[in-house]
């Protein structure tokens, strides 16, 4: 070992000196045969010597950071329920029939989904007629759609309908810290619902614990969790009449064994809704609520198309909370357009501009509007505004005039003429072009993309799809995929998406030239009023 001596010379100078041991030796034989005086040597100079290897501060570290692991999982634990070995109980929470609070009168919008899921309610409610005729009742139904579409609305619609427990949880809330907590706990869900059946299980964000098996977006744990999903689903009896509810909106990630019959033998898609749904969604979240004379719900089922109904929903209570803050108990139209603007472009931000920049702000806008009405295939103009709003300096509103499930080439175009347009009236009437069209830029490439990648709309490259997107099963999301074709079709590509927005801003450029005069009415009521609504732009013409 080694050990350390500290000697005192001549004016209280001190000295340390080391020295290396050898195994085995006698410390005392050592110094006695060098020579030196010891009869003080255990009071003076010897004191014995501690060794801490790094190897061990290592291990009292690692002991240290697990002792304090552990205490805060037992803590976790029982925060979250009380006890310290619950983790394999089910965080479900239970809902009995009509206390979920919802019936088919709650959802709006999307009628032909209710019609499918009526059939659900009847099996709960008769299923000796179904068993009767010999019919098998299905065991699952997965509700797709994407955010906000109502999926958890219409699986408590169904309890409350059929009046029967519902037991509501998600996909996050099987996994654990812990390895098979998860599978634990969807053992001890099917075990109440059976002892509880007949009855609903809503499991929310399925594919949290059922994504496909195999790949890098699944975990050993999840793997545990879905096979026991999996065994549960097959060992529900028909006569226990527990149907299971699930939730998603990536079906295209599910694990193709949860979907097959007998499982979940029906998926619902649930749509976005059309303008008759919007509406009525619409209607729904006005009823307690208190509007002025003459406010029409109409133009925002109109404006909203591709709206949810937690989106429209949103809005109406933007509203809300805009005429409160004014200290109205009644909400105007005003109220309404400013939601609208607010929630898809962001707050107003007044007096932030100087003069020049209105200008030119409105020459931007007003390049946008007049090409919109006359292009054939353009939506009308419903608002033209130089108020700045979130990263926007102004913004043009149209107000499509239909719901539509296919676009046609003359939309397209019209929307990459539009779309250029301000850029173009910057070049023409102010005569130097400004970042202000970034935006425009970014949806115009984005729409040219499309028309020739995706739709087959150029002549050279045809009828064939060069997406590097793959769609998902149901709900036309797309994510990133590997490209398919050549660099020299990549090339062509990018030309034909450049030429049909050249021709666009061609196209543009003249027309803009062709009717400078409207152009320069509008920019001064846009000067003036910094707001044009439809009934004022129309009246231009």
């Amino acid at each position: 070992g080694i050990v350390t001596l500290e000697m005192k010379g001549e004016g209280n100078i001190k000295k340390s000196e080391y020295a290396l041991l050898p195994e085995g030796a006698d410390f005392y034989t050592i110094l006695s045969d060098s020579g030196l005086n010891i009869k003080d040597l255990e009071n003076d100079f010897y004191q014995p010597a501690i060794g801490i290897s790094f190897g061990d501060i290592v291990t009292f570290v690692l002991l240290g950071a697990g002792l304090v692991l552990v205490f805060i999982m037992i803590k976790n634990m029982q925060a979250s329920g009380g006890k310290i070995m619950d983790f394999g109980e089910s965080k479900a929470r239970l809902l009995f029939g009509k206390k979920t609070g919802i019936t088919f009168e709650d959802v709006a919008g999307i009628e032909d989904v209710k019609e499918e899921l009526t059939e659900i309610v009847d099996f709960l409610k008769q299923p000796k007629k179904y068993l009767s005729a010999g019919a098998r009742i299905p065991r699952g139904v997965l509700l797709a759609g994407a955010p906000g579409t109502g999926k958890t609305l219409l699986a408590k619609a169904v309890a409350g309908e059929a009046g029967v427990p519902f037991f509501h949880t998600s996909g996050s809330e099987f996994e654990e810290m812990l390895v098979g907590a998860g599978a634990s706990r969807v053992r001890d869900l099917f075990k109440k619902a059976r002892s509880a059946s007949p009855c609903i299980i809503f499991i929310d964000e399925i594919d949290a614990v059922a994504k496909k098996r195999g790949t890098v977006l699944h975990s050993g744990a999840g793997e545990q969790t879905l096979n026991q999903i999996l065994v549960e689903m097959d060992g529900l009896e028909e006569r226990q009449n527990v149907i299971v509810l699930a939730a998603t909106n990536r079906p295209d990630v599910l694990d193709p064994a949860i979907l097959r019959p007998g499982r979940f033998d029906r998926t619902v898609v649930v749509n976005m809704p059309d303008f008759k749904g919007r509406r009525a969604i619409l209607d729904v979240h006005a009823k307690n609520k208190v509007f002025e004379d003459g406010v029409d719900l109409d133009v925002l089922a109109k404006k909203t198309v591709g709206y949810s109904g937690a989106d429209l929903e949103n809005l109406l209570n933007e509203a809300a909370i805009m005429a409160a803050r004014e200290d109205r108990k009644k909400i105007s139209q005003e109220d309404i357009m400013e939601s609208y603007l607010k929630v898809k472009l962001g707050r107003k931000k007044a007096g932030d501009k100087e003069a020049e920049d209105i200008k030119k702000t409105a020459y931007h806008e007003a390049g946008h509007a007049i090409v919109a009405k006359f292009t054939d295939g353009a939506d009308p103009v419903e608002q033209v505004s130089v108020i700045s709003r979130g990263l926007t300096g102004g913004v043009t509103v149209y107000l499509p005039e239909k719901d539509t499930k296919f676009l046609y080439k003359k939309q397209m175009l019209a929307w990459l003429r539009t779309g250029v347009a301000g850029r173009v009236a910057e070049e023409l009437f102010i005569g130097e072009i400004s970042t202000g069209a970034s935006n425009d830029i970014e949806q115009i490439t984005n729409v040219a993309r499309e028309m020739v990648m995706e739709y087959g709309m150029s002549e050279k490259l045809g009828m064939i799809k060069y997406g590097d997107m793959e769609e998902t099963k149901h709900l036309g999301y797309t994510y990133g995929g590997g490209r398919e074709y050549s660099e020299k079709t990549a090339e062509l590509i990018d030309q034909e998406v450049k030429r049909f927005i050249d021709e666009a801003y061609e196209y543009s450029k003249k027309l803009l030239a062709e009717k400078k005069e409207y152009v320069e009415k509008l920019v001064d009521i846009l000067v003036e009023k910094e707001v044009v609504i439809r009934e004022e732009f129309d009246a231009l013409f």
